[in-house]
């Protein structure tokens, strides 16, 4: 297992030879450590990536796709290790972290094909001009890559098969959490036969890290996935060069279930969407929201089903509910359940720490809350744990309104057994994707982006290259040939 920093393809260690522990969150175990590295290791892997971009932008559309295919099955081949890797980094369950080496191949995959399909040429009729215009996908240069902890495979290769595919360099600066992930794919990378410089991963404090790339000129794209707060500081710091940013920021989502759907399936489509990752994921439903003809048959099934769930190292094979990430992550939960229980939530089961023999003190039973209301905490930020606050409506209009009355818009779920009904709603919902009767709306073959405060720009699909390679126009005049 490779521990140091890829920087101008070569691996080393912090300048000042300085590290940081990488450790298990489900029983604190040191797992490596890594360089802490800081604004002088960033700065020059972002000089390296732009002495390549020349290079790398020059290869071939069919050179970058055979790359793109070599990194995936490189991964298809060490899926096994690199699972197991995630979960002791990470702590989620193993079968979920095989399940994430796939989704996260198919972003390359995804990405190869769309650079295979599309044609990086439009000409323009004449006749609509007046001359000769020419459009082309233009890679716009070094990208900067900042990514988090709770999918550290997928959330990176959402951006890197974009960026390889259109000849961008990337400097990838991985959540403090989960380093191990990002330098074993920058491994495979090497092994794939990446040029050297064209991929960096930089450890180390985040501060001085971000203030490398915006302080570079090099740097034409820094791709985030994260917080809104840290969004913000981000928009911030971009302003002095006008760093141009592509955001995935926090979500908030609701979860509606009309009159009219099928209770079993909505409580699969929870049990699915909301304890994924323990509930650490930034579309994980926190908003639940039944309608009062089926809210108790509703209830009465998820809690049934939400006791077969068992918390444990992720490792263990019976294991489907792994450990928070981190203390802080722990609190938050306790702190929303609190706030909920004061403001006069009732709670049906859960509510407290789960002891886990022989691990540490970050398991939280899952939890369901009822009579929620939208001035609870829970209702009102990402809780990011194993907690389902219910509420029951009556009118839909009002479960519109409150979905949409905060400035989170990145994902929602629709239950329903009409479909006219469920296109009405899921119209309504101010978010960026919908998932109808879907558990799993997020494909890397479908653009995927947040509104209002939950981010600028568009991962997966086709405009998932726009972002790198956006449009450049000639306009030519009196050149025959053109």
């Amino acid at each position: 297992m490779q521990t140091r920093n890829l920087i101008d393809g070569q691996w080393v260690d912090a300048d000042s030879g300085a590290t940081m522990p990488v450790f298990d969150p489900a029983d604190d175990s040191l797992i490596a450590e890594v360089p802490k590295c800081g604004l002088e290791e960033a700065s020059r892997s972002v000089a390296a990536a732009a002495r390549r971009f020349d290079g790398f932008q020059s290869t071939t559309p069919g050179e970058r796709v055979a790359l793109l295919r070599d990194i995936s099955r490189i991964m298809a081949d060490r899926r096994d290790p690199l699972a197991e890797l995630l979960t002791r980094e990470q702590g989620k369950p193993l079968f979920e972290s095989r399940g994430e080496v796939d989704y996260a191949r198919s972003y390359l995959d995804g990405a190869a094909h769309e650079l295979e399909r599309r044609s990086l040429e439009t000409r323009l009729d004449p006749a609509l001009t007046g001359k000769s215009v020419l459009v082309h996908s233009a890679p716009l240069g070094v990208a900067a890559i900042i990514t988090p902890w709770n999918f550290p495979y997928a959330m990176l290769t959402k951006k890197l098969g974009p960026a390889f595919a259109t000849g961008c360099p990337v400097v990838a600066k991985p959540s403090e959490e989960t380093p191990l992930s990002a330098l074993a794919l920058a491994e495979i990378c090497v092994e794939a036969g990446l040029p050297s410089g064209c991929f960096s991963v930089v450890t180390g404090d985040p501060v001085p890290i971000g203030e490398a790339f915006f302080d570079s000129q090099d740097v034409r794209l820094l791709s985030f996935t994260g917080s809104t707060a840290t969004g913000r500081k981000l928009v911030r710091s971009s302003s002095s060069r006008l760093t141009r940013l592509a955001l995935e920021l926090g979500g908030h989502a609701p979860f509606i279930v009309l009159e009219d759907a099928d209770i079993d399936s909505a409580v699969e489509g929870l049990m699915i969407s909301k304890f994924r990752n323990s509930g650490q994921t930034c579309v994980s439903p926190n908003r639940i929201m039944g309608h009062h003809s089926l809210h108790d048959p509703l209830v009465s099934r998820l809690a049934e089903r939400m006791k077969t769930l068992v918390s444990g190292r992720g490792l263990d094979p019976a294991t489907n509910l792994g450990p928070m990430i981190n203390d802080a992550g722990i609190r938050k939960v306790q702190s929303h359940v609190e706030d909920a229980l004061s403001r006069g939530a009732r709670l049906l089961m859960g509510g407290e720490l789960r002891h886990v023999e022989g691990l540490s003190s970050r398991f939280y039973a899952p939890t369901i809350l009822l009579d929620a209301t939208p001035e609870m905490l829970c209702f009102q930020e990402e809780t990011f744990g194993p907690v389902c606050p219910i509420m029951s409506f009556e009118d839909v209009g009002e479960a519109i309104q409150i979905a949409n009355e905060l400035p989170y818009g990145l994902a929602s779920y629709v239950w329903s057994s009409d479909a006219d009904r469920a296109m009405f709603v899921a119209s309504r919902l101010h978010t960026g994707i919908v998932g109808i009767n879907d558990p799993s709306p997020v494909t890397s073959w479908t653009p995927f982006g947040g509104r209002k405060q939950s981010g600028w720009g568009i991962e997966g699909g086709a405009a998932a290259l726009d972002e790198y390679a956006p449009p450049k126009t000639y306009s030519i005049v009196g050149l025959q040939d053109a």
